[in-house]
């Protein structure tokens, strides 16, 4: 059994205690939580399952290091604190541990990621010979293997475009929803997640790493946004009212530009109600999809759908990104110690978990 720790316990940690619990090659060896009154919690009561796993939460990084775990489910968030996040899985690496996680977008495509965050992270593997994997936003296999999988059954290839499409009222997370996005804030607010650069920043890697793989060079990687306001005021069950004419709906793209063309599309359409902007894509049921399409001979569409055992759409998204996490854990430990990215590792069937359910 590889002794796992997970290092964190907010949306992607909780779902990540799950998850290792659920793998038959890996024992949850230890949590790490921030919040002192989490500490002394059972890993079964933060990762919301009906039994406890007999791991207490702790907040003592260097005892949990120190005593050498295989591998570490980083879970805590780099949207705000990319620095921390970077020395906190470095200190990780440098113990020994295969670490994998979604928080620093800079490194979904590794090999273009800016020389002092790679350089630190090497340094760490080749001090300590631990290994590195970062992907999981929106969720990464919806922006980098599911669509190069699929490009590869056509005769021609156009354009690809990876969409997520969601209803933010079933997210539960109304700060991010609120002033990260600017969902209910004035029309002339610039939510931090939406200001020029920002999407290219964090989705930019997925975009240059399907062109890596697709062998073609970029002109340049560029962004395209829209906001709409609400008509009407609306209620929402998990956060409360939005009010009439402030921001209900984005739409934005990055896009990967080949001889003035945009061909690599990574495009998000979110509404905090399915009233606003109707005429822009919606997902089949109201909730929320993520959806490739390749444009081309033959024009190809593939819609996924991933719903939590609570039956929220939002959270089956993210629980699919933990589980490529997760499920790369076994494959990193038996190779060599490197810094990896979702092109090296292989997307597996879920050996050995057919049939197996948490409590």
């Amino acid at each position: 059994m590889i002794s796992t720790v997970v290092w964190g316990t907010g949306n992607v940690g909780r779902l990540a205690i799950r998850a290792v619990d659920a793998h038959p090659e890996l024992d949850l060896a230890a949590v790490l939580v921030h919040d002192p009154a989490k500490v002394g919690r059972d890993a079964g009561d933060l990762g919301g399952l009906d039994a406890g796993l007999g791991v207490a939460a702790t907040d003592d990084v260097g005892a949990v290091l120190a005593a050498r775990p295989q591998a570490v489910v980083y879970a805590a968030s780099g949207d705000i604190r990319p620095d921390e996040a970077l020395a906190d899985i470095v200190r990780a690496v440098r113990a020994g541990a295969v670490v994998v996680s979604p928080a620093l977008y800079a490194l979904y495509d590794q090999r273009n990621a800016p020389p002092e965050m790679r350089e630190a992270v090497l340094a760490a593997i080749a001090d300590g010979g631990g290994s590195l994997f970062v992907s999981g936003v929106d969720p990464g296999w919806g922006n980098d293997v599911l669509p190069l999988l699929i490009s590869g059954l056509g005769a021609t290839v156009d354009v690809i475009r990876c969409q997520e499409i969601f209803d933010y009222s079933t997210y539960d997370q109304e700060d991010s929803v609120r002033y990260l996005v600017g969902m209910g804030q004035p029309m002339d607010y610039e939510p931090p997640m939406l200001a020029p650069t920002v999407p290219t920043m964090v989705w930019g890697g997925q975009v240059r790493l399907m062109a890596r793989a697709l062998g073609v060079e970029l002109d340049e990687v560029r962004e395209t946004l829209d906001r709409r306001p609400l008509d009407a005021t609306v209620d929402t069950r998990t956060m409360g009212e939005f009010e009439a004419g402030t921001q209900g709906a984005v739409r934005f793209e990055v896009q990967g530009v080949v001889e003035g063309e945009p061909r690599i599309v990574i495009e998000h359409v979110t509404r905090i109600h399915p009233s606003c902007a109707p005429d822009w894509p919606v997902p089949p049921d109201g909730d929320g999809a993520h959806r490739v399409v390749i444009e081309g001979d033959p024009r190809i569409e593939v819609t996924v759908e991933a719903t939590d055992r609570d039956g929220n759409r939002a959270a089956g998204g993210n629980a699919t990104a933990v589980g490529r996490l997760v499920g790369a854990i076994d494959w990193l430990v038996e190779a060599a110690p490197g810094l990896y990215d979702a092109l090296d590792v292989p997307l597996r069937p879920a050996t050995g978990r057919l049939g197996r359910r948490r409590p």
